[in-house]
């Protein structure tokens, strides 16, 4: 039986799938190696910018439907530019914050969050209820990827995500 401890903090960042169903809404702009495209125009084998590994090839998307509480992040509230534009996302996904928010709220240079913990009312706001069409994005190990300007956790293959039930 493992203990269920609590990890330290070495000034890195551990990447952690959710256990919780998270991903992108239709319409999410990821960046890769051709460009910009769309989260539903992504197939396995496309190259999608990191930040943690530069690039990484695309093993699966997982596309389906959830019901469940949305997060509206304002333009350039995570930053100048961060961002680029509104986005919605399931209070599960986890979003990477580097800024003042993440010392604010989690005592940490930065942190990997779900969308639902960064709520403040103003900026950041929550939808309520939603259904919407996610796209999993799934990699050989989890990266940081780039959509609509934001920094998201994309899970490896090999971990567990609770499907919508």
């Amino acid at each position: 039986m493992m203990p269920k401890t609590a990890g330290r903090d070495h000034g890195q960042m551990t990447l952690e799938a959710p256990l919780e169903p998270a991903g992108l809404v239709s319409g999410s702009i990821i960046l890769t190696l051709d460009g910009e495209m769309p989260v539903e125009h992504l197939l396995p084998g496309d190259r999608v910018v990191t930040r943690d590994t530069g690039m990484a090839e695309l093993k699966s998307v997982h596309r389906h439907q959830w019901r469940g509480r949305a997060v509206r992040i304002l333009a350039g509230s995570l930053g100048d530019t961060r961002p680029d534009r509104d986005v919605v996302l399931p209070e599960t996904q986890q979003v990477l914050v580097r800024d003042w928010r993440a010392k604010a709220l989690f005592g940490l240079r930065q942190v990997a969050a779900p969308a639902g913990a960064l709520l403040d009312g103003e900026f950041i706001t929550c939808e309520g209820m939603m259904t919407m069409i996610l796209h999993e994005l799934r990699f050989e190990s989890s990266h940081i990827i780039y959509a609509d300007g934001l920094e998201l956790i994309a899970p490896s293959l090999n971990m567990r995500v609770a499907e919508p039930g």
